[in-house]
Formats: structure tokens, C-alpha cells, sequence
């Protein structure tokens, strides 16, 4: 009679926070492990909607009352509170001696960032931000673009993101407690810029607010010099309640072009000198893949002793320090130095 090893046990996985991007990444966490959440407000209407899905995926959804409580009984911890209390948060978990995943950004300041790296590190303690864009299709191209040299040399980089503005959620637009449009919304393409580009050695950035309370309207412009000497240009806006969310790219490097654009039809277009001895830079990517659930799944594997992920607790200290960057170059309207 052949013995059958053990089944390896499902992680437990805390889940703090119960808004929107707790939704997002809920099914994800659900084909991961057994999710327990907790929440100011809102943990047992988010466990009671997904009760179903946690049934289908073999897996249980249950309230903790406390974050003692949820991080004494967890494995791993996925951070999805508002951008003002990330840091805190972050730090409990890795008190507890908790892998953390933590929605971007890390932190809202350089200091709770870098600080929260350190204490990772210090703690032999795993720690990923969540800029789920490197997992979408489009920006996966570009990158592969890159990294197998179609694009030869990068010169200009371009990428804007637009939605409604959030009013329905008065602490997104404060520039204060979530850094705004620059930090909030922003900082996926100046992430992805960095992720794509290299290293940014200056910042600048100009924006404008109009409209009124019913009706705001806010775009922000950012320019990243990076050290390769290409140009990033960034754009964001949050515009009317109707507006239909969309992302863009176009990047151009010595080599030719790569563009992508969510609102056409053929989302990615190029216009790329034919390589000889360089290939494979369209990955078979199904674009119905969740991008939430590989990044995840991706740090979970990580935790349990995989790979590493294509995103560090670096990367996202990094990125906040960019994205206060643009926000001194705002309020100064001068560039900002970030080479050292």
C-alpha cells in the first residue's frame, strides 16, 4: 500500500480593512488560503458577500473583532486600510512576526517607509508592496520590451491614468492624509517608470484643481529624469463623475515605439524594428487573468520560500519618495533632486 504524503496546510491570511481594494483582492485571497478580516467598520458585510465565493473555493471567510486578535491567529497579513493608517498597521503585523503584503503606497511619508523596510529586514521578515500594475498584460509587454532590448535605448516615456474623482471617499483627494492625485493614483505609472526606465535622479511637477465641491476636477503633470538620461512624463486626472477610467503609454526608445491604450480595441500597438537575435518579447499573457490574484499569489509564494516577486519593499519606498518629490515640486515649483 503506497502512503500518500500530507496535503501541505492552506495559510491563514488576515485581511485588515474592508473597503474597495479589500473587494479587489478578496477572490484572490480566497484561491490562496482561509481569510480572516478585520475592520473599523464594514469586516462582517465583506465577509457575508463573499461567503459564497469562500464556499466555492474550498476556503472559509471569517471576522476577527480585534488586529490583536487577527494577527495572533494568522499566518500572513495583507494590509488594506486607508493610506493614513498603512504604516501603523504595517508595523504591528511585522511585530508579530508577520509577512506583510501592504496596499500601495507603503507609507505616506519617506521616513514611515523607510522605517518599515528597515524594521522588515531587521526582523528577517518578508514585506511587498502592492503596485499591482507590473502583473497587468500591457505593462508586462513593456516591460519585456525593454529587458529583451526591442526598444533599444529609452528617450521618452509617456503614461496617464484618468477617473472620476473620489468624492465619495473625501480622504482620497486630501493631500494631506493620502498625498492626492500624485500619491493615490499617480504613483502606479511612476512606479512603472522607474520599474521600466531605471533609477530617477530629478522630479518636477505642476497641477491644477477646478470645478467645485459637486464638481472637482484635478490633473498633475510629473517629469522624471532618469539617470539613463530618458525622460518619464506622467499624467493623472481625476475629471467628472462619468469619465470612464483609462490607462495609456507610449514609449520610444531607439528602436521604435511601443503604445497601449485601455479605451482601444487592439489595446497594444507597435511600431518596432525587426530583431535578429532577439525575441519572445510578447509573453502568452490570458489579459482575463486577475492581475490582483497573481500578486498575491505571487507573494504568498514568496513567503512560503519562493522566488522572489518583481516588486520589493524597496521598490515601494521608493516610489513614495518619488511621489513626495513631485508633491515638494508642486508646492515649490522648482525640480527636486533625488540623485542622492
Amino acid at each position: 500500500m503506497t502512503s500518500q504524503s500530507p496535503q501541505p496546510a492552506r495559510p491563514r491570511i488576515g485581511l485588515v480593512g474592508a473597503g474597495g481594494i479589500a473587494v479587489a483582492h478578496l477572490p484572490g485571497l480566497l484561491r490562496l488560503g482561509d481569510v480572516l478580516v478585520h475592520s473599523a467598520a464594514g469586516a462582517p458585510a465583506l465577509a457575508g458577500a463573499f461567503a459564497d465565493a469562500a464556499a466555492a473555493a474550498g476556503s472559509t471567510i471569517t471576522v476577527a473583532d480585534t488586529l490583536d486578535d487577527l494577527l495572533a491567529r494568522v499566518d500572513v497579513v495583507d494590509v488594506v486600510v486607508p493610506t493614513p493608517a498603512h504604516a501603523g498597521v504595517v508595523r504591528a503585523a511585522l511585530a508579530a512576526g508577520k509577512h506583510v503584503v501592504s496596499e500601495k503606497p507603503l507609507a505616506r511619508t519617506d521616513a514611515d517607509a523607510t522605517d518599515l523596510v528597515a524594521r522588515a529586514a531587521a526582523a528577517g521578515l518578508q514585506l511587498y508592496p502592492a503596485h499591482v500594475v507590473r502583473w497587468f498584460p500591457a505593462y508586462v509587454r513593456l516591460k519585456e520590451a525593454v529587458t529583451t532590448g526591442l526598444l533599444g535605448d529609452l528617450a521618452v516615456l509617456r503614461f496617464s491614468r484618468a477617473g472620476a474623482f473620489p468624492t465619495r471617499v473625501p480622504w482620497f483627494a486630501d493631500r494631506e492624509q493620502s498625498g492626492g492625485i500624485v500619491m493615490d493614483q499617480m504613483i502606479h505609472d511612476i512606479d512603472v517608470a522607474r520599474w521600466v526606465a531605471g533609477e530617477v535622479v530629478r522630479v518636477s511637477a505642476v497641477s491644477v484643481r477646478t470645478g467645485d465641491a459637486d464638481q472637482p476636477v484635478e490633473a498633475a503633470h510629473v517629469l522624471l529624469t532618469h539617470a539613463s538620461g530618458a525622460i518619464s512624463h506622467v499624467v493623472g486626472l481625476w475629471g467628472p463623475a462619468h469619465l470612464a477610467f483609462s490607462t495609456e503609454y507610449s514609449v520610444t526608445g531607439t528602436r521604435g515605439t511601443l503604445a497601449h491604450s485601455s479605451l482601444a480595441e487592439d489595446d497594444t500597438r507597435s511600431d518596432l524594428a525587426r530583431p535578429t537575435a532577439v525575441d519572445g518579447f510578447l509573453p502568452p499573457v490570458d489579459p482575463a487573468e486577475d492581475p490582483y490574484a497573481m500578486e498575491l499569489a505571487d507573494f504568498l509564494t514568496a513567503f512560503a520560500g519562493g522566488p522572489p516577486p518583481r516588486v520589493t519593499a524597496e521598490d515601494g519606498a521608493m516610489a513614495v519618495r518619488l511621489a513626495n518629490a513631485a508633491l515638494a515640486s508642486l508646492e515649490s515649483g522648482q525640480p527636486v533632486d533625488v540623485s542622492r
